[in-house]
């Protein structure tokens, strides 16, 4: 691809992320700068809302609701995706209750899924741990929130036992759009993702996987081996 325009169309599928338990302001600020300068999105810890709102109001937030384990009452639930939305997250990710999936409580999942789906006019992504579970558990997982209406299933926290594969995103696009999240730590890593299928990567590496995509991008420009389909 040749225009910028059409490197806005990869930047602005990646979700540069903070959310470990010790992240301060300067840390958003920080990765609010980088999405400022390649164009990509963020996701923040939901108590840094307001602050990023106010710094970068041009940046996509997303946040995260019943993080990291999924386990909060759906009522917490529901209440942190409308306080998210008040202090200006455009997105939210939620976690699935993954010992409910496990026990077969699939009304409950789903339930849970809805609730904060109809709590927000924003987007809701889902995300189901895949690293966590079997095949037919991440199919059963895949439905139960297509039913609900969820708008994205997203693979991992990145805070369990592992992250987003190329087989998980495949599989789980058979039933919704994509977030590929937990160990995209490159380009090559986020390009495979997409070729699976996936719609965004989310990644604390957001801002290298951008350097890394524009620089063989710039490189395919002038000529040089090595462009590829994005």
């Amino acid at each position: 691809m040749d225009t910028d325009a059409d490197a806005a169309t990869v930047t602005d599928r990646l979700e540069h992320t903070v959310l470990g338990p010790e992240t301060t302001p300067d840390d958003v600020i920080a990765v609010l700068d980088d999405a400022i300068e390649y164009g990509m999105r963020v996701c923040i810890p939901p108590c840094y809302l307001e602050l990023a709102d106010g710094y970068a109001p041009t940046v996509s937030l997303a946040t995260v609701v019943g993080f990291p384990h999924g386990q909060h009452a759906t009522a917490a639930k529901v209440c942190e995706a409308e306080d998210a939305w008040d202090d200006g997250a455009d997105e939210v990710d939620m976690v699935l209750n993954v010992g409910r999936l496990r026990a077969g409580e699939d009304e409950a999942v789903r339930k849970d899924v809805e609730e904060v789906v109809a709590a927000v006019p924003v987007p809701v992504k889902v995300i189901i741990e895949t690293p966590l579970l079997s095949d037919e558990e991440k199919r059963r997982a895949a439905e139960l929130v297509a039913e609900a209406d969820a708008d994205f299933l997203k693979t991992a926290t990145g805070f369990s036992n592992g992250g987003a594969t190329v087989e998980d995103v495949a599989l789980l696009a058979e039933y919704l759009p994509v977030k590929a999240s937990g160990g995209v730590g490159s380009w090559a890593d986020a390009k495979a993702m997409f070729d699976a299928g996936a719609e965004r990567i989310g990644a604390s590496s957001g801002d290298v996987i951008a350097r890394e995509f524009l620089g063989q991008r710039e490189g395919a420009d002038e000529g040089s081996v090595g462009g590829g389909a994005y």
